[in-house]
């Protein structure tokens, strides 16, 4: 009888195995992904280069932990699959190839209660490449690795410590641990930090509800999230009934898909902090951003469904998003960072997205009239109406400070209140109480402010953000009537004048979080209302728009 097993070769294969197509940046993700299926709270990543130009990476997590027999099974190359199916695991490799794709040894640690000893094994290439075998190093816990533990893990968790680190720079360097090779080691960690922000964002954002918040932290700096849609600015332009997608699958079951898409403003409508700090608009950053179970695994380019080196189409970046049901359906690969459309869906994508393709180059060519500095709309009638009130209910401005954005005021709540409110002096007096700006950030409506022409006190007035949805879809298609936009103007005004007459320093944030929170609900219900058309703006521009 013929034995037909085939065994691979150890080291050839466990070598082979480093060129997967991992970068630092995408291995280190990959380990990320282990620490948040093992239900941690804090994700700690240290970076230590030794005067001898050694590199060592860490990666400690305050997950469940695993036994000595946990241990073993994660470190086999084919880890058993997880219980969990939606976990941001898959193949049961990630850690292995992620590992050896950087260095050349990596050491697990881990324990799952408190009061059992820490268990560990290493993968050394090396000793695999002289023993030609499939083995690992089963070696004493230094009381280093002990400290690092307690450091980077807790009671119970897991530590990953990479060593012998070949791959993580580019290059070598003539001076070990000199200024260039700390400086490269100092950029890795900069640009780390940044892809994480990016990949595990919907983990690190609090306000972010449909997944479990996460902390994770490099060389003991926070990692703050960056939403690539910065939806506060952005327009999501997609019709809800083309969101979602029902893929069959090989066995007859639907499963959804979702997607939406965001039209970023234009850069020049922002300050270059905005952009750099929120934004960050160049032509590699649109196109798609896949997300799987929530975690980020492709970002930017249009995957053949459109052409991805055309800068005319910077604006717009599509959230699409699956479960691990599709994994198969979308070929997910191995370092979870690339999938492939299967050609019918490339042409539903198409086909949903050409509209909003064709306005976002429409968006950064600037040939909507709404995003050109010489469209306005007409809200004198507002501000007539408004000065010639001569009893409307205003608060006593007693003193104002410019610089730090303060005034003293008399209102319904007392005297000598101090609020955090816009003060503007030298107010063109067209425009004193009701004016529409392009300078607000925080994504709400209207906000309340205190304005003077500098021939007299401050006063209330109202200052209108051109970007939200409500002004950019209702504001606009009711400028050839006068009076629609001035009783929205009035509307908005009298909350103003409300606030700014009911409010202190306690009160305050509580109408910011209304003003918030109804500025929200208007962008929501307006989702489904199409932006005005080109006759609608070309008769704003003609007929309905005066200079302020």
């Amino acid at each position: 009888m013929n034995d037909l097993t085939n065994l691979p070769d150890p080291s050839r294969l466990i070598h082979g195995l480093r060129d997967t197509g991992y970068d630092f940046n995408t291995a280190a993700a990959d380990i990320v992904d282990n620490s948040i299926a093992a239900e941690a709270q804090n994700v700690n990543i240290r970076i230590d280069l030794h005067a001898d130009g050694r590199k060592f990476v860490l990666f400690g997590d305050d997950g469940k932990g695993m036994d000595e027999a946990g241990l073993f099974a994660a470190m086999r190359y084919g880890a058993p699959a997880r219980t969990n199916l939606q976990s941001l695991g898959k193949f049961g490799l990630g850690l292995k190839t992620a590992s050896s794709s950087i260095c050349l040894r990596f050491t697990l640690i881990s324990r799952n209660n408190p009061d059992a000893p820490l268990s560990k094994l290493a993968w050394d290439l090396e000793h695999v490449q002289t023993e030609n075998r499939w083995e690992m190093l089963k070696e004493p816990i230094t009381k280093s690795e002990e400290q690092d533990f307690d450091e980077l893990c807790g009671e119970t968790g897991t530590l990953l410590i990479w060593s012998k680190c070949d791959r993580m720079l580019s290059k070598s360097y003539t001076e070990p641990a000199g200024t260039a090779e700390r400086k490269a080691v100092t950029s890795r960690v900069k640009k780390l930090r940044e892809h994480l922000a990016l990949v595990f964002h919907r983990f690190l954002d609090h306000a972010e509800t449909r997944y479990r918040n996460v902390r994770i932290s490099v060389d003991g700096e926070a990692v703050s999230h960056w939403n690539p849609f910065y939806p506060q600015r952005s327009l999501q332009a997609l019709p809800e009934a083309a969101r979602v997608f029902e893929i069959e699958l090989e066995d007859g079951s639907i499963e959804q898909a979702t997607m939406n898409a965001w039209l970023l403003p234009h850069a020049k409508e922002m300050t270059n902090e905005e952009n750099e700090r929120y934004a960050k608009i160049s032509s590699r950053g649109q196109g798609f951003y896949i997300y799987r179970e929530g975690r980020l695994i492709h970002h930017g380019g249009w995957l053949g469904v459109f052409r991805s080196d055309d800068p005319h189409y910077s604006l717009l970046r599509v959230e699409f998003d699956f479960g691990h049901k599709l994994d198969d359906a979308f070929r997910v690969d191995v370092k979870k960072s690339r999938i492939l459309f299967d050609p019918a869906l490339e042409e539903a994508l198409k086909e949903r997205l050409a509209s909003v393709h064709r306005e976002a180059d429409q968006r950064y060519r600037r040939k909507k009239k709404q995003l050109s500095a010489d469209l306005t709309i007409d809200h004198s009638g507002a501000n007539n109406s408004i000065a010639g009130a001569k009893f409307t209910k205003k608060p006593s401005v007693e003193s104002v400070d410019p610089a730090a954005q303060e005034a003293v005021v008399s209102n319904n709540r007392g005297a000598g209140i101090r609020i955090h409110v816009p003060v503007q002096g030298n107010v063109d007096p067209a425009s004193v109480y009701v004016e529409a700006v392009t300078d607000i950030t925080s994504g709400r409506l209207w906000e309340p402010a205190l304005r003077s022409t500098g021939t007299s006190g401050f006063s209330t007035g109202v200052r209108l953000n051109k970007h939200h949805d409500f002004y950019q879809k209702i504001y606009l298609k009711a400028a050839a009537s006068g009076y629609a936009v001035e009783g929205m103007d009035l509307l908005l005004w009298a909350f103003s004048a409300a606030e700014q007459n009911n409010t202190d320093h306690e009160l305050q944030p509580i109408f910011e979080d209304i003003r918030q929170e109804i500025s929200g609900n208007l962008e929501k219900l307006l989702r489904d209302t199409p932006l005005p058309t080109e006759t609608e703006l070309d008769e704003l521009s003609g007929d309905t728009a005066v200079d302020p």
